[in-house]
C-alpha cells in the first residue's frame, strides 16, 4: 500500500479526461468517462460543468459539492510520459 498523495493541479480535457499532477511530481491521466453515467458525476455530463474541475484539499472537486477520492484518481490513472 502506498502513501496517500494529494492532487496539486488538474486540467479537464475533452472526452472526460483529467490531467493530474500529484504532490510527488507525477503527472497522470484519469479517464472519467466510465463514471459519467453514475451519480453524482452524471450532473457534470449535461453541461460544461466538467471543465470547472479544480483542486481543493488535495483532491478534484466540481461545483455542486461533487468530488472524487484522490486515491481513486491515483490508483486508476496512468502515468503521462513526455
Amino acid at each position: 500500500m502506498h502513501a496517500l498523495l494529494d492532487v496539486v493541479n488538474v486540467k479537464a480535457r475533452a472526452g472526460y479526461i483529467l490531467e493530474l499532477e500529484f504532490e510527488n511530481g507525477e503527472h497522470r491521466m484519469f479517464d472519467m468517462s466510465p463514471y459519467m453515467d453514475k451519480k453524482p458525476f452524471n450532473r457534470l455530463k449535461a453541461s460544461s460543468a466538467f471543465y470547472g474541475a479544480r483542486v481543493d484539499y488535495g483532491t478534484v472537486v466540481w461545483p455542486g459539492n461533487i468530488d472524487i477520492a484522490p486515491e481513486t484518481l491515483y490508483d486508476c490513472s496512468i502515468p503521462l510520459t513526455d
